[in-house]
């Protein structure tokens, strides 16, 4: 039986529409260019950051990042706030949380991002990062903290994201229930995968989860 629902972050809760908005920006590209190279680099398995370096080739992302800063201190820049929740996220989490399970966040994301996941008083039971925890998906330390903060065995906990390779086979290798989130360019082109059979579900939007719980219990 699944008691504790966990939840990854960027393009599970957190729409990162204008995150990359404003990098492309940044990087004084069209919103298009940069987003079709994003597209490129999930479709291929490369990181984002390949992205940065197609378009400015020796792009260094924490020599960008402080530079950013320093032009920019009061800006969102390359952070998130309550504005770009996705807009089934509060009441999707409530639903959760009413009909008894637990619900946790927790990502691969900076320790920044904790301060802006507690600010918007989601409904939760607690909130963790991987900057915070030392270690980061899709290693198997970070689903062996995941269990550890949820309290429970794996096989009770469904983890909830939108890519295979950091969310959905990891947590299934760490003998947790999984949901692929098709929501995302990660979350589309997963989806299509053979590998996403892997998931014991694949899910439009987070208001599919409840009732997915209930045929997976």
């Amino acid at each position: 039986m699944i008691k504790a629902v966990v939840f990854d972050v960027g393009e599970t809760l957190i729409d990162e529409t204008r995150i990359w908005s404003r990098w492309a920006e940044r990087l004084g590209v069209s919103h298009f260019v940069l987003m079709g190279a994003l597209g490129g680099m999930a479709a291929l398995d490369r990181p984002h950051g390949d992205a940065f370096r197609l378009i400015r080739p020796g792009f260094d992302l924490e020599t960008e990042e402080a530079a950013w800063e320093r032009d920019d201190p009061r800006g969102l820049r390359n952070h998130f706030d309550a504005d770009d929740l996705y807009p089934d996220v509060r009441e999707a989490l409530s639903a959760i949380r009413a009909a008894g399970h637990q619900v946790i966040i927790a990502g691969n994301q900076p320790r920044r991002a904790y301060d802006a996941l507690v600010a918007m008083d989601l409904p939760a039971d607690s909130v963790h990062t991987s900057e915070g925890w030392g270690v980061s998906k899709p290693e198997a330390g970070f689903f062996a903290k995941v269990a550890a903060v949820a309290g429970r065995e794996p096989a009770e906990i469904l983890y909830v994201g939108d890519r295979l390779d950091n969310d959905v086979l990891p947590a299934a290798a760490a003998g947790m229930r999984t949901a692929l989130l098709r929501r995302g360019p990660w979350g589309y082109l997963h989806a299509e995968r053979q590998e996403a059979q892997a998931a014991d579900v694949i899910v439009d939007d987070l208001h599919a989860l409840l009732p997915a719980l209930e045929r997976l219990t």
